[in-house]
């Protein structure tokens, strides 16, 4: 019985298929974690989501920025991206079933020892907070409403979390935390422009006051709680971990590499991509 754990699959089905195979994955002892971002950019989104649909309660994923947008497009309110590779989706007879299964899914997940989220926690949560914020927007998510929340929840508003925020600008700021995150200023405002990696990061376009820095480096709310932050959605990092957070998204689809961890003995398995994006 072993726990796995991978990052942003993107459609690269085979390659994660690879893994699998490599270390024997099976669905009847095993269970594999996803920190989202199952479909878009490489060449096998339907059949990805086919895939993890399969394995039932031994695959569980939470959402990613390109899963709610997939649900977004589906719906109408964005145009299919013909660099996403996910029309095949909309083609298939099973394509209602898929996604109905996609948005059901959470956008934080927690084990004994660790929390699934795409791009992180936001720095001035708790993991308690953090859930309890996620379980909000998942509840629409499931309902009848979930049209009316992915049709608003397109803006970098609002950047800095309260917790008198009500309606769409809390949920808009939960999904952003949650699924897009990478920098923030040094009093948590989100920053959703920059995606550079930190070493190209130039500290002196900067007062002090408004520096960017990853939303890790900042004191994090949530480590006093003993569980590390296992996150993906940031391939430029390429597999960047410390004490308290593990980030998994090593680049697959950008022809990279695709990792696999073994929580138990903390082993990771990689196998290298082609280019699809």
């Amino acid at each position: 019985m072993a726990t796995y754990l991978v990052g942003d699959i993107q459609g690269c089905l085979d390659e994660l298929q690879q893994l699998l195979s490599l270390v024997e994955f099976s669905p009847e002892t095993d269970t594999l974690w996803l920190a989202g971002d199952l479909v878009a950019r490489g060449p096998h989104s339907l059949e990805t989501l086919r895939f993890i649909k399969s394995l039932g309660k031994s695959a569980i994923t939470v959402l990613g920025n390109h899963d709610l947008h997939l649900l977004a497009t589906a719906a109408g309110f964005m145009r299919v991206n013909p660099k996403d590779k996910t029309q095949p989706i909309f083609d298939a007879d099973d394509c209602d079933e898929l996604l109905t299964w996609l948005r059901h899914q959470p956008l934080i997940a927690q084990h004994p020892e660790f929390v699934v989220s795409h791009a992180g926690i936001h720095p001035h949560w708790s993991i308690e907070q953090a859930i309890d914020a996620a379980r909000e927007v998942e509840t629409i998510l499931k309902s009848d409403d979930y049209l009316w929340l992915i049709k608003n929840m397109y803006s970098n508003e609002p950047k800095l979390w309260s917790d008198n925020l009500e309606g769409i600008e809390r949920y808009r700021f939960t999904i952003n935390s949650l699924t897009r995150m990478r920098y923030c200023y040094l009093d948590g405002r989100l920053d959703m422009a920059c995606k550079l990696p930190p070493s190209e990061l130039d500290d002196h376009r900067f007062i002090e006051s408004e520096k960017l820095v990853p939303w890790f480096e900042l004191p994090l709310a949530s480590s006093s709680e003993n569980k590390r932050l296992i996150f993906g959605h940031w391939a430029a990092l390429m597999g960047y971990q410390d004490k308290q957070v593990i980030g998994l998204d090593t680049g697959c689809v950008w022809g990279n590499a695709m990792t696999l961890l073994r929580w138990e003995d903390k082993k990771q398995f990689v196998t290298q991509c082609p280019i699809y994006a």
